[in-house]
């Protein structure tokens, strides 16, 4: 019997690339989303259709419910009728900047969202747990590369500490009950069907239709970019691989073990905000008219990813280079949003 897959955010970016993905692995599929309006609500719609279609060249079943995960009872009826064995938790609302103006979404969705799958995780026995978190755990720090074994107890954002609240939510439930966990630090990962609100949709879109693109902090600013078809590849990895033992560190005892281990998910190779908007520049062949403005709230300076500890647990590196995936992303925004005649 198959062991069944449940993918919380299926229609958000990540979540539809990993639903693509185990279309062509040896699992039964279950997909929720709550399909809100943070964003162009047929952006994801056109996801959906795309795994609809999709799925039917595949032997594996799959479902899809529109469901939002801070429903208890209606997240539960999904764990009762298809039981699935592995969560991989990418339902969250996103966006720094975002939390700004409207923290209280940030801790209904990302926390109260959270603690009833833990809770559904808890009751139906699954096996392994895998979750988003984020590089913008790190807040502020100055040491470079951001390693796992950091502090991270001052978070710059609302969406920052509802990350980390997650990932010492996770820890406790994989305490208390055994629950393997893995928390994924993701770092601005980047690709087809990307999230219009993060930089290269927000990019592409000032400089294909000439519109001014603000640049904070004047453009002295680095991100580790990571390549969708990267992620993708860790968490397939990740799938049968769930955490058996971990233990605390900085000298607690080794009796508060828990089945729980987060990891940096990024390219390790930062580069500079300008270079990448050049970068777009070359693909599109038009210049973008930009404006220099100082750093927003929540913001930090330099994100770079160590990343040592997943790529032993997986045995596997980040292949995608930025100017291969800018490439790759730079065609299909040119595919979808230029061309006249697309169907879904």
């Amino acid at each position: 019997m198959k062991k069944t897959i449940l993918v919380t955010g299926a229609a958000g970016f990540i979540g539809f690339h990993i639903c693509k993905k185990i279309f062509d692995e040896d699992y039964d599929l279950i997909g929720i989303d709550n399909l809100n309006s943070y964003y162009d609500v047929n952006l994801k719609k056109q996801r959906i259709n795309l795994l609809n279609k999709n799925s039917s060249k595949s032997d594996n079943s799959w479902q899809f419910k529109k469901i939002d995960i801070e429903n208890y009872e209606a997240l539960e009826s999904i764990f009762q009728e298809y039981n699935p064995s592995i969560v991989i938790n990418l339902a969250a609302q996103a966006g720094v900047r975002h939390s700004i103006q409207n923290p209280k979404l940030y801790v209904s969705t990302n926390m109260l969202g959270f603690s009833n799958l833990l809770e559904c995780c808890r009751t139906y026995d699954v096996k392994n747990f895998i979750y988003a978190s984020s590089s913008s755990v790190y807040g502020g720090n100055k040491k470079i590369p951001f390693s796992e074994n950091d502090s991270v107890d001052h978070p710059i954002s609302l969406y920052a500490a509802s990350k980390r609240a997650n990932e010492l939510m996770a820890f406790s439930y994989s305490h208390l009950y055994k629950i393997p966990s893995i928390g994924l630090r993701l770092f601005t990962v980047y690709g087809p069907w990307g999230r219009p609100d993060m930089a290269p949709m927000i990019f592409s879109d000032a400089i294909v239709n000439q519109k001014t693109l603000n640049i904070f902090n004047n453009g002295d600013m680095a991100r580790d970019f990571t390549f969708i078809d990267d992620v993708v590849e860790i968490i397939i990895r990740l799938i049968e691989k769930p955490i058996k033992k971990s233990f605390l560190k900085n000298g607690l005892s080794t009796k508060n073990s828990a089945p729980h281990k987060i990891f940096n998910v990024g390219k390790s190779e930062p580069i500079q905000l300008m270079n990448f908007i050049n970068l777009l520049e070359d693909e599109f062949q038009i210049k973008a008219r930009k404006n220099f403005l100082e750093m927003q709230a929540g913001d930090v300076e330099v994100t770079f990813a160590e990343t040592k500890e997943i790529e032993s647990y997986t045995g596997f590196k980040p292949k995608v280079n930025i100017k291969e995936g800018i490439k790759k992303f730079a065609t299909w925004y040119k595919n979808h949003y230029q061309s006249t005649s697309k169907e879904y």
